[in-house]
């Protein structure tokens, strides 16, 4: 707030897309303005559920033969202290990570931050706009800098060297994992859109779209000779950070059920396995429900309502994260905020507040307020969700009622008032309690990609039998698009729209 009392931005500045600027750079011209920002270095809550006692075997991809650390056959150091690894989901909104002891399998800590990438746009395609322009590597450099700053912290508060660290594993959708390696990412913005790695898997110039570099080729701090590994892709934009939920929920293609994954973000992905098949897709969601869009959206940060209700007397009742003062408000609270003014008839279907007033006001004493423009923007961004999962069952001819187990993903998931997401038509109608809160399953799932190469070839496997669907190509897609626009819930059959299910 208060731009317009700052200097224009300086020739170091000419990367940065508004409003973001530099602190460094920025200068008030005006001595009486109120000027008001945020950093991009916010520190995130996140929940990764913790491992249970682990029967399958610790097989990493780095070894101790004679005293030397080998990566397969080929030596790296030999070994002088510990042995870790790190585990890393490049999201288009928050980045987490995990150091791992490479010897036990043991969570030494888990941090995750807000991506700094957001001053090229709020989610993938922009940022593959920006990637293509003059500044092209801006992207890649300062999500570097600030994971490697990460590091050198974690390393300070763990005790341990750097030259400790001997594996990397990276998972995330396709354009953050390109732009994590530095490739070219325009061709994920454009018809097909697929990563480069895709594309020449399909020309048979390659056998994997999973990436493999040393440490010192991308400036990561760690040993310079450790390897990084980027996860494969399923296809399109359904990227190595589904595969590595597949790998967390442990899906099994020969469940005779029905096992449905809603990964919830900018890009929120469905997969649906049910009666020999597997079904996956992407769904534009937006940034909405992550803070972006939305007058007063945030991540989950101090501060956030992460929860809300409406009372008998129409009062607005709420709770923040860490009990701290209002500022905005997260995914949760704002799938609450919708359910509650719904339920109370201060809201239409179709996002029109009573009396046709403007605006609702949330918390007035200190400003917070739900507009009309935020109702659309946020039934924008559930459609996606909610067209994704509709199509992909209406693929399988599965119901919601059929789906056996349905996991919940991604950053706010674990928070989320499940009957209130049902209500508004956010998630399916899965009758609740098959619904598992898994967190960032995605963290998880790279974790054990770090910790056992045999979880990485039965990734490979698994791939090979997922079909990606095209949701856009769907004959009535904008139909049930705007359909999803309305918060309601989601048809509880599988005759979703006018197209007849697939046999």
């Amino acid at each position: 707030m208060g731009a317009e009392h700052l200097a224009p931005p300086t020739e170091a500045e000419v990367f940065l897309r508004g409003p973001y600027r530099l602190a460094c750079q920025a200068v008030v011209v005006d001595a009486d303005a109120h000027v008001a920002f945020s950093i991009l270095e916010r520190r995130l809550r996140i929940v990764v559920p913790e491992p249970e006692l682990r029967t399958a075997p610790i097989d990493p991809a780095v070894r101790v033969i004679d005293g030397v650390v080998h990566h397969g056959e080929d030596p790296i150091a030999r070994r002088t202290g510990g042995m870790y690894g790190i585990a890393i989901d490049v999201g288009t909104t928050t980045v987490a990570l995990e150091l791992i002891d490479l010897d036990d399998g043991r969570i030494i800590e888990v941090v995750a931050l807000e991506n700094p990438q957001r001053f090229g746009g709020s989610d993938v395609m922009n940022r593959i706009s920006y990637d293509d322009g003059p500044s092209r590597g801006q992207l890649r450099q300062s999500l570097r800098k600030a994971v490697n700053k990460e590091l050198r912290l974690l390393y300070e508060r763990c005790g341990i060297d750097r030259r400790e660290v001997f594996e990397v594993v990276v998972v995330g959708n396709a354009t953050m994992r390109d732009l994590f390696f530095g490739l070219d990412v325009s061709p994920i913005g454009q018809r097909p859109y697929k990563s480069t790695t895709e594309l020449d898997l399909l020309a048979g110039l390659r056998a994997t779209t999973a990436l493999t570099a040393l440490a010192h080729e991308l400036g990561f701090h760690a040993h310079p000779r450790a390897r990084i590994w980027g996860a494969p892709l399923v296809a399109s934009h359904v990227g190595a950070d589904v595969v590595a939920d597949l790998v967390a929920i442990e899906l099994d293609p020969t469940h005779e059920g029905v096992t449905m994954l809603v990964d919830v973000g900018t890009n929120t992905e469905v997969v649906v396995a049910a009666r020999g098949r597997i079904v996956a897709a992407s769904c534009p969601a937006g940034p909405a429900f992550e803070g972006g869009e939305v007058t007063y959206g945030m991540q989950a940060g101090a501060g956030a309502i992460e929860s809300l209700a409406i009372d008998d007397d129409g009062q607005i009742e709420y709770q923040t994260i860490d009990g701290a003062p209002p500022i905005g408000i997260c995914g949760s609270g704002l799938i609450d905020l919708v359910a509650a003014l719904r339920r109370s008839g201060r809201m239409t279907p179709k996002g029109v507040f009573a009396d046709r007033a403007p605006l609702v006001e949330v918390v007035p004493e200190v400003g917070i307020t739900f507009t009309r423009a935020d109702a659309s923007a946020l039934a924008q961004a559930k459609a996606a969700n909610t067209v994704g999962q509709a199509i992909l069952l209406r693929e399988l001819g599965v119901a919601p009622a059929e789906v056996d187990r349905l996991y919940l993903a991604g950053g706010f998931a674990s928070y989320v008032d499940v009957d209130n997401a049902i209500e508004i038509g956010f998630l399916a109608p899965v009758p609740t309690d098959r619904v598992v809160k898994v967190g960032n399953a995605s963290l998880q799932g790279a974790r054990e990609l770090l910790l056992s190469v045999t979880a990485r070839d039965a990734a490979e496997r698994l791939i090979r039998t997922i079909e990606h669907v095209e949701l856009e190509t769907t004959p009535d897609f904008f139909d049930l698009f705007v359909d999803g626009c309305q918060f309601k819930p989601l048809a509880a059959g599988s005759e979703v729209g006018d197209v007849p299910a697939h046999a």
